[in-house]
């Protein structure tokens, strides 16, 4: 299968690291012109240094995905200086745990600024353009907890929700158009944060230990990779996915209600290790 993106006009949100940074060199090496934007411009422009390898043509920005100004002259300097904009990545927003407890609607609101709105933002700026030639895809790039609900992250769980929903209506009504969306739901995909996770759990626990608690709830039995990621948004974006629009695909390994159990696991193991080291 020989997917061919040269030339394609590529927005990526949220690139300097993690999963957008590899979705953007993914695209780049595939022959693509690829814009990335994150808030940070050092960590950005860095980002695009690397790209200019491999890419066609690179446009690095940093760019507040809740200023709608902000977002609306990124997308159309992409646009004017390439002549259009053929695929958006919507990748920008992180996950934000709470509870009832813990949390307050504000913090949920901020949130959903960031990730439902930041989402919607792109998308509403960039379709113009996909209209004008009849082409476009956008890929959303989602979690798993917005497919199905886990008992804590009450953030990542609702404003994860909406975003697959608005994804999927979407994917709907732009479809007539030849503008396809489609939404990839990550599972634990390893950008790092797993290292975090680990130190939490404080001392006395092996990384091999926290692995394997961990993997109990991975069918695959691993941590995703990046590259897991990009390779579907190189095929959404290709001619061979052309009749796929409103999809939502999961990229976990197997897992689905399976994540639920998570946090039980997780305090389970904690409070076992706790004994231990207790001598108990």
């Amino acid at each position: 299968m020989d997917i061919d993106l040269s030339d394609k006009r590529v927005i990526v949100t949220g690139a300097s690291r993690g999963i957008g940074h590899a979705i953007a060199r993914a695209f780049a090496a595939e022959g693509a012109r690829v814009a990335i934007c994150a808030r940070g411009q050092e960590a950005v422009s860095a980002a695009g240094r690397e790209l200019q390898n491999s890419a066609q043509g690179v446009i690095a920005r940093a760019v507040d995905v809740t200023d709608s100004a902000g977002v609306r002259a990124f997308v159309a300097e992409v646009a004017d200086t390439w002549g259009g904009v053929d695929v958006l990545v919507n990748n920008a927003g992180q996950g934000r745990g709470g509870n009832l407890d813990t949390l307050t609607a504000e913090a949920i609101l901020e949130h959903a600024n960031i990730l439902q709105m930041g989402h919607f933002r792109f998308v509403q700026a960039v379709v113009p353009h996909m209209r004008k030639q009849r082409w476009g895809r956008i890929i959303e790039i989602n979690a798993l907890a917005g497919t199905v609900p886990t008992p804590d992250g009450i953030p990542s769980v609702i404003n994860r929700a909406a975003c697959i929903a608005l994804s999927r209506s979407l994917g709907m009504s732009l479809a007539k158009e030849n503008i396809l969306v489609n939404s990839l739901n990550m599972g634990w995909i390893d950008t790092g944060q797993w290292d975090r996770h680990y130190r939490e759990m404080g001392p006395g626990v092996s990384r091999e230990e926290f692995d394997e608690m961990v993997m109990k709830v991975v069918p695959v039995g691993r941590y995703g990779k990046p590259e897991d990621v990009a390779g579907m948004a190189l095929f959404l974006a290709s001619e061979y996915a052309s009749f796929i629009s409103a999809a939502s695909i999961d990229i976990a390994g197997g897992m689905g209600g399976q994540i639920a159990y998570f946090p039980t696991l997780k305090r389970d193991f904690a409070a076992a290790v706790q004994k231990r080291n207790s001598g108990q």
